[in-house]
């Protein structure tokens, strides 16, 4: 009864755990086919002979050569570059300073110097933390006194130096590319500072706005003709024929083109940036309001409209509606003449201040 018990119990454990062994029975026949597979090709495989070896090992020696050259002309590239860059920033700031350009932003700081030491070799970092040792060595220096300090180097051949590897040559080509990046902002920060500076240079009236330099009076205080008291004259009278052209002394907008009370026929031109220019006593106008005007354009012709004594153009320039001398924007050569016309204008006022007053007009 014992054994038919037993065997029973071994018949269900088999039952029970036959796949168990089916699986491990398939893995080691897995095992034995690979160890099988494994031993045939290395029997099959022939044997690589020296020759062959070292023929191997040359063509990579010649690869590895091939590539380190390569790298050697990227690196004598990249400092090229490195040069170039550095030399377009001093360019920079000399077309900035030229231009009366002083930027104090940071984006426009010069960081040529610090983007080439941060993309420097690990050596720069060496340099840097032994700078407290050449300070204990100053030290060393002084107490040494008047001795001769001297060494005794041999004459030798110094190893070519290391270029370093691809990767370090990838850090200094991303490094260049940032300052790059940096320069293109900075320039064209530097283009629209300048494009903006002679925008500006380019709305002042420069040109006098007739043809005739005569004044019979200037900017600044004066005896008023019709008045006769001392009131202040707000611009320049050009003395010029009836009809004698009128033209814009800048570009602008024309803001009044007609009549005004005490200036006649008048044309206003707003130039920007709270500039603008008028054209009093005109005998006619020739643009009206809205209109775009170039320099030069001619605009209206001499007359005596208004609160005027005779044929003139009054003149003015105003900042901000501030009258301002108009000789301080008209070019040189005109200035010349117009200071000129203002000396015997002074000089008649001093001589015979009841003829200077008739002489003047508005």
């Amino acid at each position: 009864m014992t054994k038919s018990k037993q065997t029973a119990r071994a018949a269900l454990w088999l039952h029970s755990n036959a796949r168990l062994l089916r699986g491990l029975g398939g893995v080691c026949a897995l095992a034995l086919a690979a160890w099988g597979g494994a031993q045939w090709q290395a029997w099959r495989a022939p044997a690589m002979d020296p020759g062959q070896r070292e023929a191997i090992d040359s063509r990579l020696r010649q690869d590895s050569a091939a590539l380190q050259g390569s790298i050697a002309g990227l690196a004598g590239k990249l400092g090229e570059l490195q040069g170039r860059v550095l030399a377009m920033e001093s360019v920079r700031t000399r077309v900035a300073q030229a231009a009366g350009l002083n930027y104090t932003a940071p984006e426009l700081a010069p960081r040529a110097a610090a983007t080439v030491a941060a993309a420097a070799s690990p050596a720069s970092a060496e340099s840097a933390s032994s700078a407290g040792s050449a300070e204990g060595l100053a030290s060393l220096q002084d107490d040494a006194g008047d001795a001769q300090v001297m060494d005794d180097i041999p004459a030798q051949s110094l190893p070519a130096p290391s270029i370093g590897s691809a990767e370090l040559l990838g850090r200094h080509i991303d490094a260049l590319g940032r300052q790059l990046e940096t320069q293109e902002d900075a320039y064209a920060l530097v283009d629209a500072a300048l494009s903006r500076q002679a925008g500006f240079q380019a709305s002042l009236p420069t040109l006098s706005p007739v043809d005739y330099p005569a004044l019979s009076s200037s900017f600044g205080w004066r005896r008023n003709p019709v008045s006769g008291r001392h009131t202040m004259h707000e611009g320049l009278d050009f003395v010029a024929p009836r009809g004698a052209p009128i033209r814009a002394a800048s570009g602008g907008l024309v803001t009044r083109a007609g009549s005004w009370h005490g200036y006649g026929r008048m044309v206003e031109i707003d130039h920007g940036n709270g500039l603008r220019t008028r054209y009093a006593h005109a005998s006619s106008v020739l643009v009206k309001t809205g209109d775009i005007v170039r320099q030069g354009q001619l605009i209206a012709r001499v007359g005596s409209t208004g609160r005027s004594t005779g044929s003139h153009l009054h003149f003015e320039v105003r900042m901000a509606d501030y009258p301002l001398d108009p000789t301080l924007f008209i070019q040189d050569d005109a200035r010349t003449r117009l200071a000129q016309g203002g000396d015997r204008i002074a000089q008649a006022a001093a001589g015979s201040p009841a003829d200077a007053g008739a002489s003047v007009l508005r």
